[in-house]
């Protein structure tokens, strides 16, 4: 009985003994199991090379608390904030715009050929004016847009193919460091002539993306732009607050994750030296 009773007493040590073991297989299996999934990198959206293109977006029409202001500032991209002077919202989108490392230009209004003279704003710039009032104005458009380190047209087809005007306009911006944005609202414009001969770094918009207030159009100015990056460097596109807002937004948006993989987002500031040189700065 008694040689029995060790007999039994050893088998149970023994079974204990390898639950024992099992267990610690178990657990280290389980620790090891948990420290790899940590170490393995959570998946992420591949970084552009440096030789990749660069895509500018600029956003006109901020400063009257228009549709899409939110959205837009909270693109998960940078872009340049195009802010009218003079109006209800106009320094608190700037001060926005510029905290969230957007870079700041003016959305100077100046006259078209054509449209409504109340989407104007105040203080337009109006080729009936004399100089000493565009001079003016543009000073005091400037002051009150915090930050700015630019700026571009509102609207302009008129204003912007006056090359009196322009001068004015221009000579200011020199004076005044900023960079001009040509939105190309017309085939006359003589921004570029301007620009060179007085030295001011200039850059061109190339592809509007809302003209047409539609889901539809905006998509396929998306794939304007797409197709242009296939073969050019750099893109600047123009989008807008205000009656396409959400349209817009929501559509970069959604193409955003997409274009990363290809090309670098940028803002006007960031691909200026390269055109700063073709101006003679």
């Amino acid at each position: 009985m008694e040689n029995k009773g060790h007999a039994a007493d050893g088998s149970i040590r023994r079974i204990r003994l390898w639950l024992a073991v099992a267990v610690a297989i178990g657990s280290l299996s389980a620790a090891s199991l948990s420290a790899a999934a940590a170490a393995e990198p959570i998946p992420m959206t591949p970084e552009p090379t440096e030789t990749s293109s660069r895509i500018a977006i600029v956003i006109d029409d901020f400063g009257n608390r228009m549709k899409g202001t939110k959205e837009m500032l909270e693109l998960p991209v940078h872009l340049t904030a195009a802010v009218m002077p003079f109006l209800p919202s106009t320094r608190e989108d700037a001060e926005l715009a510029h905290a969230k490392g957007h870079d700041v230009i003016v959305h100077l209004p100046m006259e078209p050929v054509r449209g409504n003279p109340n989407w104007l704003g105040p203080k337009a710039i109006l080729t009936s004016l004399p100089d000493e009032e565009i001079r003016k104005r543009v000073e005091e458009a400037i002051a009150d847009v915090p930050h700015a380190v630019g700026m571009n047209n509102h609207m302009g087809s008129k204003a912007t193919a006056d090359e009196r005007v322009m001068r004015v306009v221009l000579q200011v911006c020199k004076e005044k460091g900023l960079f001009f944005l040509d939105s190309r609202t017309s085939y006359k414009t003589v921004v570029p002539k301007v620009a060179r001969e007085l030295g001011v770094p200039l850059l061109q918009n190339d592809v509007f993306l809302d003209d047409v207030y539609t889901a539809n159009h905006v998509a396929r100015q998306l794939a304007v732009v797409r197709k242009k990056l296939e073969k050019d460097e750099k893109c600047v596109v123009i989008g807008h607050v205000g009656p396409p807002g959400l349209i817009t937004s929501g559509a970069l948006k959604s193409a955003i994750p997409e274009l990363q993989k290809k090309v670098k987002f940028v803002t006007l500031s960031q691909i200026l030296p390269d055109e700063a040189l073709k101006t003679g700065q």
